[in-house]
């Protein structure tokens, strides 16, 4: 039986793997994706040491054609799952998604096509963490979400709604 090679050219350079290698990789990274959707950042991380880097590339490459592997899906699906369950500032948001090893590019442009939405939870998440900090005063309320990151107009008129 003929057996099929991948072959990868680089700077007249050629790496062969067999077709078993690509789809042993294929399916190690699937296996990771299957339980929690993943970013490209995570999953090197987990395989760097364990999938020559060559192949590694290449099957991440192959998934992301098929759709397996979508940083800016991954986004879009961690804000609205921020959203529904946390209460965070813009600026928090963006900081746990840099921390998945996401391009700073592709946060800024998710951030900047959904500002309106995003500015309308910030509010909402104030005003929760308002209301949870009632005992406090309210200088002290102001000052807690400034350092979490709040903007001062979504504070303002978070403090405002809670009088």
């Amino acid at each position: 039986m003929k057996q099929f090679e991948y072959i990868k050219k680089e700077d007249n350079f050629s790496k062969k793997y067999s077709l078993e290698d690509l789809d042993f990789a294929k399916t190690k990274i699937l296996k990771y994706i299957a339980f929690k959707k993943r970013t490209e950042n995570e999953i090197r991380l987990k395989f760097n040491k364990v999938i020559d880097e060559e192949l590694l590339d290449d099957a991440i490459e192959k998934l992301k054609e098929n759709g397996y592997i979508d940083d800016s899906n991954y986004i879009k699906r961690a804000i609205n799952e921020f959203m529904a369950l946390k209460n965070l500032s813009i600026k928090e948001i963006k900081y746990k998604l840099m921390a998945k090893g996401l391009s700073k590019n592709l946060i800024d442009d998710y951030i900047s096509n959904n500002l309106d939405t995003l500015i309308d939870y910030e509010i909402q998440s104030a005003k929760n963490i308002a209301i949870k900090k009632s005992s406090l005063e309210k200088e002290d309320i102001k000052n807690y979400l400034l350092k979490k990151g709040y903007r001062t107009e979504s504070i303002d008129e978070a403090m405002e709604e809670c009088q």
